[in-house]
C-alpha cells in the first residue's frame, strides 16, 4: 500500500555523472543519458544534471550541454540543472543556453540556479569566480530573470530567451533561501547538515515568500523540492551497500581535497580505515535513506510530510549501474508511481 505522503508529492532524479573505477568521463556521460531514458520509463518526474570543475571523480561539468543531451533521448520527463552555478557565468549566457533548450524542447526544460564557486582556488582561478562571487548571486539572479521578462541591458536582447517561460529554481546553498522567498522562486534543499536546520529554512523561506507575476502559474505560491540521497534494496544491508561508494568518496574529498571515482561497494567496506576515516564515513551516510523499497518509501514519505516537501529529488551514487537502476526501480515501484500518473 502507498503512504498517502507519497501520493502528493512529485519524485524526481539528480544525476551527478559521476565516474566509476575502471570508466572514464566520457563513459559516465553516456551512462547519464542511458539512465534518464530508464528514469522516465520508470515514470519519475524531472531528471536533473549538475555542475562541477576539475573533479576527478565527477564528469558532469557542461549541465546544460548535458541537459540537451538528455532532452534529446527522452520524450516526456522534464528535464533541467541542479544546478547552474551562476557565480561561474554570465547571467546573459545563461539565459541564453535556456532560451536554446526551451525553444528546442518547449515545456520540459527547468533552470535550477545555484551559487557555488570552485572547490579549490586553482578551479576558481580558472573560472574567473573567487568566492566573493556568491555574494553577487541575488544581482546575477534578478539579472537574468530580467533577460527572460525582456530587460536586461538597453539595446541587447537575450534571444531567443526572451518571453519563454522557463522555470527558475534556487538552490538553498548560503543565502539561496531568502534569494527565492524574496524573488517568488521555488526552492531546492538538502537535510545534508542536519533536518532540523533544514526545516527552519523551509519555514523562512515560506514565511517570506512574495509571488511573482512572471513565475508560472503552479509556481507562484512557495515550492519546495527536498533533495535526498536514498537507496532501495532487497534488503536494508544491500541498501546501506549502495550508499558506500560514495559515502568512501565523501570521506577521500574531506581527508585528501579530492572526490575520486566511485569504488565498488564491496571493496569500501572491507577497506580498513582509521578512525578519523571510519568517523567522516558514518558521518556521510547518516543523511541518507536506506532499506527495502517498502522502508525506503516510507522514510520518504516520513521525510515529505516533517518537510511539507512538493517534491523530492533523489540521488544516489553507486558503482554499479544496474544496482543503482534496480533501486530506482524498487522505490518507483514502492511510491506506485506506475499507476498514480505524477
Amino acid at each position: 500500500m502507498v503512504d498517502e505522503a507519497l501520493r502528493t508529492v512529485r519524485l524526481s532524479v539528480l544525476d551527478r555523472s559521476l565516474v566509476r573505477e575502471g570508466e572514464g568521463a566520457d563513459e559516465a556521460l553516456r551512462a547519464t543519458v542511458r539512465f534518464a531514458r530508464e528514469i522516465e520509463a520508470l515514470g519519475y518526474h524531472r531528471f536533473w544534471v549538475a555542475e562541477h570543475h576539475g573533479v576527478p571523480g565527477v564528469a558532469g561539468s557542461a549541465p546544460t550541454v548535458l541537459a540537451a543531451a538528455v532532452a534529446s533521448a527522452t520524450g516526456r520527463i522534464r528535464v533541467g540543472t541542479g544546478g547552474v552555478m551562476l557565480p561561474n557565468h554570465r547571467p546573459l549566457v545563461v539565459a541564453e543556453q535556456f532560451g536554446v533548450l526551451e525553444s528546442l524542447f518547449p515545456g520540459r526544460i527547468d533552470a535550477g540556479l545555484g551559487r557555488s564557486v570552485g572547490f579549490t582556488g586553482a578551479v576558481r582561478r580558472a573560472l574567473g569566480a573567487e568566492k566573493e562571487a556568491a555574494d553577487r548571486f541575488g544581482d546575477d539572479l534578478d539579472e537574468l530573470l530580467d533577460w527572460f521578462t525582456g530587460g536586461g541591458a538597453r539595446g541587447v536582447r537575450a534571444l531567443p530567451s526572451q518571453g519563454l517561460k522557463v522555470p527558475v529554481f534556487v538552490l538553498a546553498t548560503g543565502s539561496g533561501a531568502r534569494a527565492a522567498a524574496e524573488r517568488g522562486l521555488p526552492l531546492v534543499i538538502a537535510p545534508a547538515r542536519g533536518e532540523e536546520r533544514m526545516l527552519r529554512a523551509v519555514a523562512g523561506y515560506r514565511a517570506a515568500f512574495r509571488p511573482s507575476a512572471s513565475a508560472p502559474e503552479q509556481y507562484r505560491r512557495p515550492y519546495v523540492i527536498v533533495s535526498v540521497s536514498a537507496a532501495a534494496g532487497a534488503t536494508a544491508a544491500e541498501a546501506e551497500a549502495l550508499h558506500a561508494p560514495e559515502a568512501w568518496a565523501t570521506v577521500v574529498s574531506r581527508t585528501r581535497g579530492v572526490f575520486p571515482p566511485l569504488e565498488p561497494a564491496g571493496e569500501v567496506l572491507e577497506r580498513e580505515m582509521t578512525d578519523r576515516e571510519r568517523a567522516l564515513f558514518a558521518e556521510a551516510r547518516r543523511s541518507r535513506i536506506g532499506g527495502t523499497g517498502q522502508e525506503t518509501a516510507a522514510a520518504l514519505a516520513g521525510l515529505a510530510r516533517r518537510s511539507g516537501a512538493d517534491e523530492l529529488l533523489i540521488t544516489l551514487g553507486t558503482h554499479d549501474h544496474g544496482r543503482r537502476l534496480d533501486s530506482y526501480r524498487r522505490l518507483a515501484r514502492a511510491a506506485g508511481l506506475g499507476d498514480t500518473g505524477r
